[in-house]
């Protein structure tokens, strides 16, 4: 029997049905796309998704959901960029369905950097991969997600990160004149990685460059390679994905994921990101070593919480190690 795999974004979601192949999961039919705002709750959403792909939860074995926060108890998640909270400890009364989990979004991610669905990523900076070390995903969308996925006695277990949230580190007097600039539009204590290296970071630092407010897809379509815009934006993305990569030791290379980059790949393709990735005092040849690679796959997150729940399924509970926060 096939599962329900979701990828819940704070703009977006993504929902499939996944069969289990040779090589890991496979999709079974269409991906189902839907704005996550025009639902008023995770049950008004799952019922718009069984309306897309033409099927119900008496359909699936178990319904495997990213979302866009940290997850409590394997049941629970308020997700900082949407009205409503999702709680599936009684899915079965509420849902209809025999067995769900919910994961971080970026565990999803992480997950899926082990299934087919990176096969076409595409090469940043070269490097070589520890096939045993931990692997780093990093991806700026709405907010900014941070994931590892680290060997274990012989399972990969997803180390989950609310990193975006943390107060960025700005370097230079003009870089802080930013700072402060963010600081004082969003009317927040300090910048934090998901307010700098985001869409809607994108939109704020063009319009600090410019004083003009533009969507993120208009600033993107305007960009030039030298223009202060992509400077700046390359390399804030690049330090959130080196002390990411430095925090949780990523030897097993990183992926950039995510909206923002695989739209406009410019923004993290260029010499300024790779510059500023390697820029270390004391550990830069190790960061000249770690493989960067762009996921350009938008589904990806369907294809990892597909495996996080076949695994779940293997070890005989629907839950996922590691994904409390």
């Amino acid at each position: 029997m096939p599962i329900l795999a979701a990828d819940i974004g704070g703009t977006h979601s993504r929902f499939a049905l996944f069969e289990q192949g040779p090589a890991g999961p496979a999709p079974v039919g269409e991906v189902c796309r839907l704005r996550t705002a025009e639902s008023g709750s995770l049950a008004a959403l799952l019922a718009r998704a069984w309306e897309g792909l033409g099927a119900g939860p008496g359909d699936v074995d178990l319904a495997a959901l990213a979302v866009p926060g940290p997850v409590r108890d394997r049941t629970y998640c308020k997700p900082p960029n949407i009205a409503w909270d999702m709680d599936v400890s009684r899915c079965a009364h509420d849902f209809g369905l025999r067995r769900c989990l919910l994961l971080n979004d970026f565990a999803a991610q992480a997950f899926a950097c082990r299934t087919l669905a990176v096969d076409q990523s595409r090469v940043i900076k070269p490097g070589r991969a520890d096939s045993a070390g931990t692997l780093a995903v990093v991806g700026a969308g709405t907010g900014l997600g941070h994931c590892a996925l680290t060997p274990w006695g012989g399972d990969q277990v997803p180390v989950a990160s609310e990193g975006g949230h943390a107060a960025f580190a700005f370097v230079g007097p003009e870089e802080a004149e930013y700072g402060e600039f963010v600081r004082r539009v969003l009317a927040r204590p300090y910048a934090h990685g998901d307010a700098v290296v985001s869409g809607p970071g994108l939109s704020l630092l063009h319009r600090f460059h410019t004083g003009r407010e533009l969507a993120p897809e208009a600033v993107a379509a305007e960009l030039t390679p030298d223009c202060p815009t992509l400077v700046w934006f390359a390399r804030f993305y690049a330090r959130a994905c080196r002390n990411y990569a430095l925090t949780v030791l990523a030897t097993g290379g990183l992926f950039v994921s995510g909206g923002v980059a695989e739209r406009t790949p410019a923004l993290v393709d260029n010499d300024h990101f790779r510059a500023e990735f390697v820029c270390s005092p004391s550990h830069g040849p190790l960061l000249e070593r770690l493989p960067v690679r762009l996921n350009t796959n938008r589904d990806s997150g369907l294809h990892g919480a597909a495996l996080a729940g076949f695994l779940a399924l293997e070890r005989g509970r629907p839950a996922v190690p590691g994904e409390e926060s």
